[in-house]
């Protein structure tokens, strides 16, 4: 902790508090709603601080997609005829997250993910026993188990069977975390739990030891002191709406991805946390999305780099075709796709066509690539896809056919290209932040020396929670872990007792 940082007070400098709540939560999305609720049915007395005038969060501007699956199988999965084993799901996070991963965090989530199911669906939620499995991003139709990652695809094919983990609210079109919050936070009211809105945190309350007892928030235009008893729990969400903090940790996407999140997701909860001495990690990794499809359709075609060379198996999930495709020198990338495959992109307004022709030499004689290495590309990709194999990037059979019925087009999804083609309201390259305060499952903030911040508790992407790559990232993943391991924090703060608060 810091004592003349402005973000830390002293508690023994209050003199009066205008509010006393056992467990404070700071931020009324998914995670915060989660922790609530888990904090009130625990027994204790909650309150909730949302700086904007209505609890949603993030949240609400999903699709509530929930990653789970685990145990044999969520109640969805079972009556869909899926099984879906623990350790199937422990080896798909664990090729999904790599080096990123935090294994205790995978195995818990793995290990309560089917019980997670059945929590929100007592909620009130609704889950249609149907399933969608062709290759989409969100269903618009009312179907409620999808695929929403790379569970068919290389590597992670070869890891696990792959199993449809996406879990999404049953309504058509895209209103799932709509549903949620509204659900929650009929609960979340129920409970008992006070929630005051308008209401911004501008410091954190720490006893003579570090310990954290409340804090100091601005509503109607003053300053008010509110302590918490037992803790106070931060899900006030990333930090991808603050340019200093995107260009300071994220310099290179900065400069071409759009922002996608709620508008208070300023980083305000990972600085406080910093202030009282907690780890901020990850800090360096966002989701990006990549909108290739849908349609499926243009999963047939190839994806060529500035040098005119295939780099990615094309049937990958978005954010893996992010990662790859902006990891490529200058973010240029380039599709090449047949006329029977081509459709607008449901994503983004019509892609710049430039090359195009009646024979591949035609649109290499247009194309920026050295001479000659488009002709070898899909010369050498051709004699494979026939044979339904792709040595190089092994690309699924499903999606491998000869590029050979003309005419052809090379269209430009490089980044720079990317963005100025986003359809307002729509998704096109978008980022969120994956990093954010070190915790345990239990939601505990952890020093620099990883060890726990007395009465500090964070949860959903104020933290560095279960997805933290976008090179292994599946929907879901965000709004699953921000709800899961809220749950958990929720309840570790209701039975939290501060060292030393007065």
């Amino acid at each position: 902790m810091q004592p003349s940082d402005p973000l830390i007070r002293a508690v023994e400098s209050i003199k009066h508090f205008d509010i006393t709540t056992e467990v404070l939560v700071c931020g009324y999305g998914g995670a915060g709603a989660a922790a609530a609720l888990e904090a009130a049915r625990a027994g204790a007395q909650v309150t909730i601080l949302e700086r904007a005038s209505a609890g949603g969060g993030a949240t609400a501007m999903s699709s509530c997609e929930m990653y789970l699956g685990g145990s044999g199988g969520t109640a969805l999965q079972k009556d869909l005829g899926f099984e879906d084993s623990s350790d199937n799901m422990l080896a798909y996070l664990r090729e999904a997250l790599g080096a990123y991963g935090d294994d205790e965090k995978i195995r818990c989530y793995t290990e309560g993910a089917a019980e997670h199911f059945d929590w929100v669906e007592s909620l009130g939620v609704p889950y249609k026993r149907a399933a969608l499995l062709e290759r989409t991003v969100v269903p618009l139709s009312d179907e409620s188990l999808l695929y929403t990652g790379n569970e068919k695809s290389h590597p992670f094919n070869r890891a696990a069977t792959p199993v449809p983990r996406g879990h999404v609210p049953s309504k058509e079109g895209d209103e799932g975390g709509k549903i949620f919050m509204q659900a929650i936070m009929k609960q979340v009211a129920n409970a008992g739990v006070r929630v005051l809105n308008d209401c911004r945190v501008l410091a954190l309350l720490a006893d003579s030891h570090g310990g954290i007892c409340g804090v100091i928030a601005k509503r109607d235009n003053r300053e008010i002191a509110i302590r918490a008893e037992r803790a106070v729990v931060l899900t006030t969400g990333g930090f991808v709406m603050n340019e200093a903090m995107t260009r300071q940790y994220l310099p290179e996407i900065h400069q071409y991805a759009v922002p996608y999140g709620n508008s208070y997701d300023m980083g305000d909860g990972i600085a406080l946390g910093m202030a009282a001495g907690g780890q901020a990690i990850n800090m360096d990794q966002a989701f990006m999305s990549f909108p290739l499809y849908p349609p499926a359709s243009l999963t047939y075609g190839i994806l060529l780099n500035q040098r005119g060379q295939r780099y990615v198996n094309e049937d990958a999930y978005l954010a893996r075709l992010a990662h790859y495709s902006y990891s490529q020198p200058d973010q240029r990338c380039y599709l090449l796709v047949q006329a029977e495959d081509y459709q607008p992109s449901d994503y983004l307004e019509r892609a710049p066509i430039i090359a195009s022709g009646n024979t591949i030499a035609e649109v290499a004689s247009e194309a920026p690539f050295p001479a000659g290495v488009l002709e070898q590309t899909v010369s050498y990709f051709n004699r494979h896809a026939a044979r339904g194999d792709d040595p190089l990037f092994h690309k699924t059979a499903e999606w491998l056919k000869p590029l050979s019925k003309p005419p052809f087009a090379l269209l430009d999804y490089s980044a720079s290209e990317m963005k100025a083609i986003i359809m307002p309201g729509t998704r096109g390259p978008l980022i969120f932040t994956l990093g954010g305060l070190k915790t345990r499952c239990s939601g505990e903030v952890l020093s620099l020396n990883n060890q726990p911040i007395a009465g500090l508790y964070a949860a959903g992407r104020v933290s560095a929670g279960l997805p933290r790559t976008a090179k292994g990232y599946a929907s879901g993943m965000s709004v699953g872990d921000a709800t899961f391991f809220g749950r958990l924090a929720g309840r570790s703060a209701a039975a939290a007792r501060p060292a030393n608060s007065t």
